[in-house]
């Protein structure tokens, strides 16, 4: 069994699935209930004519996060997310929704569920063909007993969310699939669901399209907060998109982790082999390959004292922080030094202020332009401004180098 182990307060949590199983066949019963359980998928179709599409599986997702399930054919990740909103019967387990453990509810509550708390968006639309987009963004609406007028006004607001504003009145033939896969997810915006879950919605798009629906996705989340459950096939979505990712195999999770540590750290062969030709520019962040600055300077130190730092560590330069290390800027030693022994001098008379600076959470890839141009370090800053690391050009160098070395041998 693989589970998550991340230390999430109670209230935070949108979703907790626990040792949920799904086993196809008559004597599903019999497998789960004997040590025929432990057996590979293989062996337990052979022996008792049973699949096991979900084997033990347990994650929790935090509220508002972009949380992607990936695996190939066969993994059990789009019959994972149907379980999730019981279109598939658990064998066994359960699926907490606010802490309530839907496998224990009515038709009613179920449906309720499915009308208010959830909405799902398909890999092929599933757009009705002879109503327009407005009517079809506001089927769900519809369908929960929402006055004409109220769900116009709303489904108007979710098209023009998702880009398509003067689109309304067209039929989904008129449109091309990213346009298509916009509406769907418009009318899944359309009921306000606290859980959106999105199985495979852009693999049946060409890879521009992809791209482009893909950026749209993350400005998207930015804008609406919602909790995201996305399931691919593509590891190179899943780490774009994905806040964290589960990755399957046969059933069963092999490692729950933020793409940086799917990367950094595949859990085993299985996920090493998987990853190994993704671009770690792609995904390593400017936070995990800073350091600490080997002089950090104060606003309140005196020239010298800034001196005898620069000097005994060898360093040309040194970043300067007020209190709570807020970023001020940059001193180099050779300002430092044609001017140290005028009596009236302050390091603010000194200071650099046109210093590059990246947030911890962008991507290498980000970088490299911001790099070209750096004469000294990049800056890591968060939202505060507070100051948090530096980056060494040579750093973001060599990652590109390697990036277009592993290019090259593709």
């Amino acid at each position: 069994m693989a589970s998550d182990n991340g230390n999430h307060q109670e209230n935070d949590i949108c979703l907790e699935v626990s040792h949920l199983w799904k086993i196809f066949g008559d004597k599903a019963d019999e497998v789960l209930n004997s040590d025929l359980q432990s057996l590979p998928k293989d062996e337990v179709l052979e022996n008792t004519g049973c699949v096991v599409a979900v084997r033990d599986v347990s994650f929790s997702v935090k509220r508002g996060e972009f949380f992607v399930i990936m695996g190939l054919s066969g993994s059990g990740k789009s019959t994972l997310i149907r379980m999730l909103l019981r279109l598939i019967q658990s064998t066994s387990g359960s699926i907490k929704i606010d802490g309530e453990d839907i496998l224990q509810f009515t038709k009613q509550q179920l449906m309720n569920l499915r009308r208010h708390t959830t909405s799902m968006v398909f890999q092929y639309f599933g757009l009705l063909p002879h109503r327009t987009v407005l009517d079809n963004v506001a089927y769900g609406l519809k369908i929960r007993g929402v006055s004409k007028e109220e769900r116009y006004a709303t489904a108007e607001k979710a098209i023009e969310t998702v880009g398509l504003k003067g689109w309304e009145q067209y039929l989904p033939r008129a449109l091309s699939g990213g346009m298509q896969q916009r509406v769907g997810i418009a009318r899944a915006l359309a009921t306000d669901p606290e859980i959106l879950l999105m199985d495979e919605p852009f693999s049946g798009l060409d890879p521009l399209i992809r791209r482009e629906m893909q950026d749209e996705l993350i400005d998207l989340q930015e804008k609406v907060q919602k909790t995201i459950i996305f399931v691919t096939h593509d590891l190179h979505e899943a780490l774009k998109l994905g806040d964290r990712i589960v990755i399957m195999r046969d059933g069963a999770v092999v490692q729950i982790g933020a793409p940086e540590d799917v990367i950094t750290s595949p859990a085993d062969d299985y996920v090493r082999e998987f990853v190994q030709d993704a671009s770690p520019a792609k995904v390593l962040t400017a936070g995990t390959i800073m350091d600490e600055p080997a002089v950090l300077l104060y606003e309140w130190q005196g020239p010298k004292a800034a001196l005898h730092l620069m000097s005994s560590s060898k360093e040309d330069y040194g970043f300067m922080v007020g209190k709570n290390r807020r970023f001020l800027g940059l001193i180099t030693l050779k300002q430092l030094k044609s001017r140290i022994n005028d009596k009236t001098l302050s390091l603010k008379d000194i200071l650099v202020t046109d210093v590059a600076t990246t947030s911890p959470d962008t991507v290498l890839e980000e970088l490299f332009p911001l790099a070209a141009e750096a004469d000294y370090p990049i800056a890591v800053v968060d939202e505060s401004n507070r100051f948090a690391g530096e980056i060494q050009i040579s750093a973001i160098f060599e990652n590109m180098i390697q990036d277009k070395e592993e290019a090259t041998n593709e």
